[in-house]
């Protein structure tokens, strides 16, 4: 299950909050790896690791680094400080935290009676890749707004994984970055997608919340089978606490395989299937046979939930002055346009929900 290598650090490639790129040397020859210094420590020239290339070996999306395990020569000192709650738990990682939801925190006399996120929107993305369009399409509608991000567990666990979700939070489009279930590593730490929220509107003190998995996807080709039915589930969590969920549609024209073209399944199986609770679905009006076919196909969803269309004029200069790369399954944005214009437009519609009370 585990791909084992030892090998010795060449160099540093680059860092960014949470995380080193290195050059390591193994007995194959040279690789990428990544180290996430709040575990391992802070890997240097000439220290020894030990590597999982498992992901590696296998070439998967994320398989580009091995993973440092690691730094056996020279250990971190023991953690200190509160903080009770384990996460990646039961595995040889296992970190724990301070929880904003557990005793120990500040926020634990805040979060104990909560119980509702007063009508805020929640925006809901199936992948990582829509974050940043998402917040490109709020931005360009309105500029003073607090938005947090709160990152599943479906794809990549540790937050210091996504340079992306760094860099925003460092030039201030994100308020912090709240990590719930499995993952770790964010501004706050949170058990469940509810708290998260919750920890997002009266922690981090947010007007807009983002939801979405980690970089990475798990997928099988079936319809129940990806980790984006978390989508679904983090609708009815916005929902039941009195937030104003919308559930962003994932839009495809440059994916050619029938479940993802056009709307993809997963959305269509996420809100149509396991949202129980009602959410608006900006739907992007994007032109011609395409449109059409988005338009047609977000109709499946209507039984449920309110349509709502989206104009996409000035979305794509908007999206043209993202401050981080966009890339959604190694397209570029003009590889794949509709993809992160039907982000943007669900953070279009988010802005146009600000002050507006539920149901209007």
């Amino acid at each position: 299950m585990i791909r084992w290598r030892k090998g010795e650090v060449l160099r540093i490639r680059r860092e960014w909050p949470g995380a080193v790129e290195l050059d390591v040397t193994v007995p194959e020859g040279e690789c990428r790896a990544l180290a996430y210094p709040p575990l391992v420590g802070r890997p240097e020239p000439g220290d020894e690791v030990l590597l999982n290339t498992t992901a590696l070996a296998m070439g998967l999306g994320t398989g580009g680094y091995a993973m440092v395990v690691a730094v056996p020569n020279r250990l971190p000192e023991d953690p200190s400080g509160p903080g009770h709650l384990v996460k990646a738990r039961y595995t040889p990682l296992q970190a724990t935290v301070l929880g904003a939801d557990e005793q120990d925190s500040p926020h634990h006399d805040l979060l104990r009676e909560a119980d509702s996120l007063d009508g805020m929107p929640v925006v809901v993305a199936d992948l990582h890749s829509a974050l940043a369009p998402i917040l490109c399409g709020l931005y360009e509608a309105r500029q003073e707004v607090r938005v947090a991000y709160v990152m599943q567990d479906g794809g990549a666990l540790p937050a210091w994984f996504s340079m992306a979700a760094a860099r925003l939070r460092e030039i201030g489009w994100l308020s912090g970055v709240v990590t719930v279930g499995q993952a770790f590593g964010g501004d706050v730490e949170a058990v469940t997608v509810h708290t998260g929220l919750l920890a997002a509107r009266h922690v981090l003190e947010a007007d807009v919340a983002i939801v979405a998995q980690g970089p990475g996807n798990l997928g099988t080709g079936t319809r129940w089978g990806f980790s984006g039915v978390s989508a679904g589930e983090a609708v009815n969590a916005a929902g039941v606490l009195l937030g104003r969920p919308v559930a962003a549609l994932r839009v495809s024209e440059g994916d050619l395989r029938e479940r993802h073209y056009g709307v993809s399944h997963h959305s269509l199986t996420a809100y149509g299937r396991v949202a129980l609770s009602a959410a608006d679905v900006p739907v992007p009006m994007l032109p011609g046979e395409f449109g059409e076919r988005v338009r047609d196909q977000a109709e499946l969803l209507a039984v449920r939930h309110r349509l709502v269309p989206v104009e996409v004029d000035g979305l794509y200069e908007a999206l043209r002055e993202s401050p981080v790369r966009l890339s959604t399954m190694g397209r570029s944005l003009d590889e794949d346009l509709p993809y992160f214009l039907a982000s943007a437009a669900a953070g279009r519609l988010a802005a146009s929900l600000l002050g507006r009370p539920s149901g209007v």
